[in-house]
């Protein structure tokens, strides 16, 4: 009896030594590897669309101490038309996603919608204008900026509807999560979840596309 109690307990050992296992093996994953995030509004369209889900790649950036963003070890830095995915400034419990349109040392100006950089007028074929009226007066015309080192400014492809750098600032390198790399998952939220129209709203051309 005492050997099969001993057994028992070494059973349950292992499941617990496996368990743990497997937590610190998914944290360091999601802490320095990739993570999954959800696209909940529209201000990437038509490039990620509400219902998109996707993997992000934390290391592509360098090593980074979680929570903190401060850089172990340096790989290199965003480049314009990345895809990021960062810390809002006003508020890093919230990530958002957006587009690397200036990096540091870049001269940012919007006239008449149209984004120039250094001077150069940039036509990025992924920018999307809805012809919405703006609210705020920056949304078309804003600056020149410069970018300050350290830092990126940012734009949503859906550019007559996005909360972007245009309307608060610059994206702190340490706040930069990582680059967004492909969709491995897409569907209508807007239907119930527990509904055949969610099943049927499944966007099966999307996934596995490679975020660009």
């Amino acid at each position: 009896m005492a050997s099969q109690n001993k057994s028992g307990k070494s059973v349950i050992r292992e499941y617990i030594e496996a368990i743990i296992i497997a937590v610190l093996l998914a944290l360091f994953i999601r802490s320095f590897i990739v993570q999954a995030f959800k696209i909940p509004s529209g201000s990437m369209l038509p490039t990620l669309q509400i219902g998109d889900h996707l993997l992000v790649n934390k290391f592509i950036y360098g090593v980074k101490v979680p929570v903190a963003g401060t850089v172990l070890i340096p790989w290199k830095t965003p480049e314009r038309d990345d895809i990021i995915v960062f810390r809002f400034p006003r508020d890093r419990s919230i990530d958002y996603i957006k587009r690397v349109v200036g990096v540091a040392g870049d001269t940012v100006e919007i006239k008449k919608k149209q984004l120039y950089v250094n001077g150069e007028a940039i036509n990025n074929p992924h920018a999307y204008y809805e012809g919405t009226p703006p609210s705020d007066p920056r949304r078309d015309n804003m600056g020149p900026v410069k970018v300050p080192e350290g830092t990126v400014f940012v734009m949503g492809d859906n550019r007559d509807n996005s909360f972007d750098s245009r309307f608060w600032g610059f994206v702190d390198l340490n706040d930069v999560l990582g680059k967004a790399f492909i969709l491995y998952w897409s569907w209508d939220l807007k239907e119930p979840l527990l509904s055949v129209d969610r099943l049927t709203s499944i966007r099966w051309g999307r996934i596995g596309d490679i975020v660009r």
